[in-house]
């Protein structure tokens, strides 16, 4: 938070206020919070107005004993246009004793929300001998002048809440010391906001990190999703792996990029990069392949991956993957490819979309092939289905020019025996 609106204030000028009473509200950006009194006094002077705005640590009334004279302070009103440092050292040691007041005072699951009277003033709704009252209880009581020492609290350990007062107001009978009561939750430990650690930015993240705050912005981006059956492709896979030797076996995924590749130059626009002034269309495809490392994602290059058979495309990406994670990949290994496949099927992954890795075009974003019941022929049979998504960069794909492409893409997946055309 760093700003908040004054969305109303409970009282008003000249009025006493009681610690732990609610003097105004304000609005922040996730909801409105109650500002509470950490002393009592009286509310001289409102410095910001319902529906103004307050920077953090700025100051917005000015509180004191009644009759006090505030003419210097209001003199220097002026000046008050942002918090200054030694305002907000006060605030944030405030804060810091308000942490440690709530943490003794009471252990309900909203302790922001309690407000804890002194002993002296505490009736029976806790066991601990300390009236524990919601601010808006609060506020609603001292509005109809209704005695809180006189309220049976519902809440949690006994906190006298919104409820409580409604009843109350509506003449209804408070729940008596021996009525059963509706079973509340009651947290044996409080937990406040989690410990954290940090670690420097590895320069693989930051490179990340700008190139995608590069496209997701800049580039206008759609997408198009196909399904296609894989059926033909692990057949493949599996007559190609029964006549090759253990290390050199082949993955869908590897078939997946031939079928790209060949993809690609049958359709220029999608193997290609907005340069400003001008289209750059390239002569073959450098498919860059998605390896995830322990900093995050890098996309090692197949280049002219049009040109080379399945062994190959395989052994190739098995070599820079390996580098990948060795962290020994060159930046010629990494860098300029034409267009990229990220593949999450073998995480169980069924759908996804990718970002566009800047100047390239378009990138594939692949699920994993699943069983699934298909009408084909007028009959349900069981098909193994992958689905595909395209992102494209609207400035130099167009919708048919990237449906075009999936559909070359598709019936070389359906088809293998199309990609020797």
């Amino acid at each position: 938070m760093e700003e908040g609106q004054i969305a109303r204030w409970v009282i008003n000028e000249g009025d006493d206020f009681g610690a732990g009473e609610t003097l105004a509200e304000v609005d922040t950006d996730k909801a409105t919070m109650e500002m509470t009194a950490l002393t009592g006094g009286t509310l001289l002077k409102i410095l910001k107005q319902a529906g103004d705005t307050a920077a953090l640590g700025e100051a917005i009334a000015i509180t004191g004993n009644k009759g006090e004279d505030i003419s210097a302070l209001l003199s220097e009103a002026a000046t008050w246009t942002k918090p200054v440092t030694e305002n907000t050292e006060k605030i944030q040691q405030t804060a810091e004793v308000k942490a440690e007041t709530r943490a003794v005072a009471s252990v309900s699951p909203k302790t922001s929300a309690t407000t804890t009277a002194p002993p002296a003033n505490a009736g029976g709704s806790a066991s601990n001998g300390r009236l524990i009252v919601s601010p808006i209880a609060a506020r609603m009581a001292a509005e109809n002048a209704i005695d809180l020492k006189t309220i049976r609290g519902t809440g949690p350990n006994g906190r006298i809440i919104k409820r409580d007062i409604e009843i109350a107001l509506a003449g209804g009978d408070q729940p008596s010391a021996g009525s059963a009561q509706p079973l509340q939750f009651t947290p044996s430990i409080q937990v406040g906001a989690s410990a954290y650690r940090e670690e420097t930015t590895s320069q693989i993240r930051r490179v990340i990190a700008t190139r995608l705050a590069e496209s997701i912005g800049p580039i206008p981006t759609f997408y198009l999703t196909v399904e296609i059956e894989m059926d033909s492709v692990l057949e493949l896979r599996k007559q190609v792996n029964a006549s090759v030797g253990e290390d050199q076996k082949i993955s869908v995924n590897d078939i997946i990029v031939k079928a790209a590749a060949m993809s690609l130059v049958k359709h220029p626009f999608a193997n290609s990069s907005y340069q400003d002034k001008t289209i750059r269309f390239y002569n073959q495809a450098d498919v860059g392949v998605a390896v995830a490392i322990d900093e995050g994602l890098i996309t090692p290059v197949v280049r002219g991956a049009n040109l080379k058979g399945f062994l190959e495309i395989s052994s190739e990406i098995k070599s820079l993957a390996a580098k990948a994670k060795a962290k020994k990949l060159q930046p010629d290994e990494y860098t300029g490819a034409t267009f990229s496949i990220s593949n999450l099927g073998m995480f169980g992954i069924k759908e996804f979309t990718a970002i566009i890795n800047p100047p390239e075009a378009g990138i594939l974003a692949v699920g994993g092939a699943q069983p699934t019941p298909v009408v084909r022929n007028g009959e349900i049979v069981v098909r193994n289905i992958m689905n595909v998504t395209m992102s494209c960069d609207h400035r130099v794909i167009d919708g048919a020019t990237g449906a075009k492409f999936l559909q070359t893409f598709k019936q070389m997946l359906e088809q293998p025996g199309t990609m020797a055309m």
